[in-house]
């Protein structure tokens, strides 16, 4: 069995060809999404974030408003650029939203992708302590968001408050109970995966990675997926970790499919993000009987709990409703994955 979801990057676009032609239609369209995935049975709706782009950024009032429409569904990201993040008040924003879906969030979070802009973490009034990259200072607010989720009094009150405190040291509030076991890092290496391992945090690991061996990607990703699970064992944690992967997946089952998607095949491609060589997964589409004979071959997604299905948001509500029911439909269950 396992979890499937969508990831929405919510791009949008003054385009007429576009069904999100503003930030507010892709905003309530996500919104929309979700509520029909939950309806279809899918277990997870998640949201892409992107600073300085025509795409879904501040996470936290839309995964509220997702978690007060649904009842079940999973509500997550995929991921927060953490290089952009306030430990301290996106833990306040967090624990709202978990509180208000009922402990339903899976954040994911990472250092983040290339940027619209340069260095566009500095506008939001952040620098790397001497000796760092953003990279270092993206981990170390990770590490500090992870730690504040513990729960614990750090703050001292003040002797003449507003309103009467509770004894000792103070924690933020709101505080949501057991939410510090749902973030999960989007690591792009291996090297990243073990060190989320460590920490104890679940994996992300989405349709593109650093290539380190020349492998097919799915082979590659699956050899990171194993190497996050020992180093999850040999830390030691007492819960089971999850793990996740993106694909793009399309059923071709009418003559809108085939016409989106048909020629949409292709092979694993290599490219230079950031100066580092990275290897970009396929994309599948096909009709269904030939899909799940594809997908059987995928052994990144062999290895993972959850599948993330990357959604055409730009296509509407009703389109995307369409494919997520297709895979749920007619690919999952010979797969074995319902």
């Amino acid at each position: 069995m396992k979890k499937i979801g969508f990831l929405s990057f919510g791009h949008w676009t003054p385009s007429p060809q576009s069904q999100t032609r503003s930030a507010g239609d892709t905003l309530l369209q996500s919104i929309d999404l979700a509520v029909a995935a939950e309806e279809l049975g899918a277990d997870g709706a998640y949201f892409r974030v992107h600073h300085f782009a025509r795409q879904l950024a501040s996470p936290f009032p839309l995964l509220a408003a997702v978690g007060a429409r649904t009842s079940r569904i999973e509500i997550g990201t995929g991921v927060i650029d953490m290089r952009y993040e306030n430990p301290l008040y996106m833990a306040e924003d967090a624990g709202s939203a978990d509180l208000i879906a009922g402990g339903r969030l899976q954040l994911g979070i990472s250092r983040g992708s290339p940027e619209q802009v340069i260095d566009g973490w500095r506008y939001f009034g952040y620098e790397p302590a001497e000796g760092q990259s953003d990279a270092d200072m993206g981990r170390r607010h990770a590490e500090v968001f992870l730690d504040l989720l513990r729960g614990q009094g750090f703050a001292k009150p003040s002797p003449r408050p507003m309103f009467p405190n509770p004894p000792g040291l103070l924690r933020l509030e709101p505080y949501s109970e057991g939410l510090r076991e749902r973030i999960w890092w989007g690591a792009g290496s291996n090297a990243t995966a073990t060190w989320a391992a460590k920490l104890g945090m679940n994996l992300q690991s989405s349709t593109l990675k650093n290539d380190e061996s020349g492998e097919p990607f799915h082979i590659q990703q699956a050899k990171q997926i194993r190497a996050y699970r020992e180093a999850w064992k040999e830390a030691g944690h007492a819960r089971e970790p999850r793990v996740s992967v993106s694909r793009s997946i399309f059923a071709l089952v009418d003559d809108r499919d085939r016409a989106y998607f048909g020629g949409n095949q292709g092979d694993d491609q290599v490219g230079f993000i950031d100066d580092t060589r990275a290897i970009f997964g396929r994309s599948y589409a096909a009709e269904p009987g030939k899909l799940i004979q594809e997908l059987a071959q995928d052994e990144a997604i062999a290895e993972a709990d959850t599948l993330l299905l990357t959604v055409p948001n730009q296509l509407g509500v009703a389109y995307n409703a369409h494919v997520i029911e297709m895979i749920l439909k007619h690919v999952a269950p010979a797969l074995g994955w319902r």
